[in-house]
């Protein structure tokens, strides 16, 4: 346990209370080391953000087996209100439970309130030590940002004197995936706004990994002209002339160890080229397609990498969508080898897959009970954060917004998707983020969750079921404050010729928020013949129709703020057996079953390689069995696509906001980012 953590827990001794009010307005319980520190001493936090969902919860699970002298799901609940004042609360609350409150101001009094509270809760730990040993005096606003940044980003913008110490340090900070807060950044910018280097972007550079990642790209293609390199073009390369004057220097020593390991994980995509010099330099050529075994060799020493660099058991939720958008990129890679070339790397990557979908399983079990509860003002953590999210975006400004779900829609097959749109639409970008999907890994489950903001056992009725989305989606916004002629909901969305009709509901000025399922990618995974190659070659035939930049620019041009994302991804899987057992089993998927009670769930045969799951969130009589490994309950031998468990492909999911004007990723907020 850290010194930070200890901190926190010394507020709840054990045994002092059943029941406790935390005043939290900084939202430091909603921090995964808080949360998994609490519930080993037993207790359970339940952020406080709808009166009535909270009573049905406190009563049920807690408050019924307290008063018959029972324990019930933990032996203490801790209601966290992001708020100062208890009286908003209802009084049996106040007058039955202990209160006390929690403060940044309080834990950090030497430094600036206003800048502390933009860091965020995973660098709190390195501050609080900080703070103990350096901060001798109370701090103002401009040398607490330099405090932070020296202490906890190790930057000082008053070093960064010439080009290659600025790049250095914008590629070290995204690459450790710390990019910086918008408030540091903006500091950085006025440290050098009258250097060589202000005329740079600087503000996007330091805070955005997705404009970093497009504007080192499109300078290594200037780059490779300067060394006299032709290139037939690559993806995620678009013509800019504000981007194309950025320059990096990359042949210098610092800056070129990181871009090789950035294209080596598949952060940068390698150009493909026409013709190379005879004398040009051999690192250079980690960046270049310039033979067939050149992009093997990638996904081979990119899968080395990864492998090493896999999550522990102590990571943290971000560590685990890093490393599926890393695995993502290195599938996306992969599926596009020939068949030769992909034969003789199969079994290097599907022990990669196979080791992190150990480590994943090993993490879940301890932390997923964690998920629900973290904060969503950044971005979701769990597909039911998504309406939340959205609706704090539309507080923000973005008046109308459209939720796309890709249904079925894995991490690498929306890698695939983007670098289509990237090398096909110049308007084209995009700010990348992932969340996690409910388990188990279901349509029914994971996508009404997605639409309706509940938890599972929120919608129990219908969890076997679509049919209640476009009600849940509609009430989910009619209590933030829309009425129902301006919510709209459309699924089974697939072709162009269907966007004339999506669009005349679009158009309306009514419409303010669009909830829209495409199921292409389900209908073609559940038709797979030939594995997650076969489905990627079927994905670029669908790419070919256009359909999908359709469906992006129709939504720009009528003022939408547009988000995509997914309910569950889809691995290789197969078959370990049947399970023949009637009407037995509650819900049935290919990788997952569920039961009503012990007994039923008991009942599976024991050479059946399986194991159970029961995730927070779920009804207390809804138990899941998932198949082992990237095992189906199908013949065994058989070997399928499918989804319903807890892989790393089936589990993480894309988030990411959709951008198709130039002008408006230059003058949007970058606080807009995910």
């Amino acid at each position: 346990m850290s010194v930070w953590t200890d901190r926190i827990l010394q507020e709840f001794p054990a045994e002092l209370s059943r029941f406790w009010i935390a005043l939290d307005p900084d939202g430091l319980l909603l921090d995964e080391r808080i949360l998994h520190g609490l519930r080993e001493r037993g207790f359970e936090v339940l952020p406080f953000e709808d009166a009535v969902s909270f009573r049905t919860e406190y009563e049920e699970r807690y408050r019924a087996a307290w008063d018959t002298g029972r324990e019930g799901t933990a032996k203490a609940l801790v209601l966290q209100l992001r708020g100062t004042d208890p009286n908003s609360l209802p009084w049996d609350y106040i007058r039955s439970a202990r209160t006390l409150n929690l403060s940044l101001a309080d834990l950090f009094p030497k430094l600036s309130y206003g800048v502390v509270r933009q860091i965020d809760s995973e660098h709190h730990e390195a501050l609080f030590q900080a703070c103990k040993k350096h901060a001798a005096q109370p701090l103002g606003e401009g040398a607490t940002k330099d405090f932070v940044l020296t202490h906890i980003f190790r930057l000082s913008p008053y070093l960064l004197n010439r080009p290659e110490d600025f790049w250095r340090e914008v590629l070290r900070l995204h690459y450790r995936g710390t990019g910086l807060p918008e408030l540091l950044a903006q500091h950085v910018a006025a440290v050098l706004r009258d250097t060589p280097l202000g005329t740079l972007p600087i503000v996007e550079l330091l805070s955005s990994k997705t404009d970093m990642v497009r504007a080192v790209q499109d300078a290594w293609c200037g780059f490779l002209a300067q060394h006299g390199v032709r290139t037939e073009g690559s993806a995620g390369v678009r013509e800019s002339s504000e981007r194309a004057a950025i320059t990096v220097p990359f042949d210098h020593p610092d800056v070129r160890v990181i871009i090789d390991t950035m294209f080596l994980e598949g952060v940068l995509q390698p150009v493909e080229v026409d013709q190379l010099p005879a004398e040009l330099p051999d690192w250079i050529k980690v960046g270049l397609i310039a033979d067939p075994r050149a992009l093997s060799h990638l996904v081979s020493e990119g899968a080395k990498r990864i492998t090493a660099d896999l999550p522990t058991i102590d990571a943290s939720h971000r560590d685990w969508v890093e490393a599926a958008r890393r695995l993502a990129e290195l599938i996306y890679r992969f599926n596009e080898l020939k068949a030769s070339d992909a034969d003789s790397l199969q079994v290097q990557i599907q022990t990669l897959q196979n080791d992190a979908d150990a480590r994943l399983r090993e993490w879940v079990f301890q932390h997923f009970a964690d998920l629900p509860s973290l904060p969503v003002a950044k971005s979701p953590v769990m597909v039911h954060h998504v309406p939340r999210y959205l609706a704090m975006r539309r507080s923000a400004g973005e008046d109308r917004i459209a939720l796309l779900v890709f249904d079925g829609l894995a991490l690498d097959q929306w890698v695939q998707i983007r670098e289509d749109l990237s090398a096909r639409t110049p308007e084209f970008s995009v700010d990348e983020g992932g969340c996690f999907a409910w388990l188990p890994t279901l349509t029914s489950i994971s996508r009404q969750a997605l639409f309706s903001g509940l938890k599972p056992r929120e919608f129990q009725s219908s969890m076997d079921t679509t049919s209640q989305e476009p009600s849940l989606w509609t009430r989910f916004w009619q209590e933030h404050g829309l009425r129902k002629p301006e919510v709209i909901f459309q699924k089974g969305l697939k072709r162009s010729e269907q966007l004339a009709a999506l669009e005349e509901n679009l158009s309306k000025p009514t419409t303010k928020v669009a909830g829209i399922v495409v199921d292409m990618i389900d209908e073609i995974v559940h038709g797979a013949m030939l594995g997650k190659r076969g489905v990627a070659g079927q994905i670029r035939e669908w790419c070919d129709t256009g359909f999908i930049e359709k469906l992006f620019l129709m939504l720009t041009q009528h003022g939408y703020h547009i988000y995509l994302t997914a309910d569950h991804g889809n691995v290789d899987a197969e078959g370990i057996g049947r399970l023949s057992q009637g009407v037995v089993s509650e819900l049935k998927g290919e990788r997952v079953r569920a039961y009503r009670s012990e007994d039923l769930a008991s009942s599976v045969p024991p050479e059946i390689d399986a194991f159970r799951f029961g995730s927070p969130g779920l009804p207390a009589d809804f138990l899941p069995l998932y198949a082992n490994e990237r095992g189906a309950f199908v013949p065994k031998g058989n070997k399928i696509v499918a989804h319903g468990g807890m892989a790393l492909e089936e589990l993480i999911v894309p988030f990411v906001k959709i951008r198709m004007k130039k002008e408006e990723h230059a003058t949007d907020s970058t606080s807009n980012r995910i």
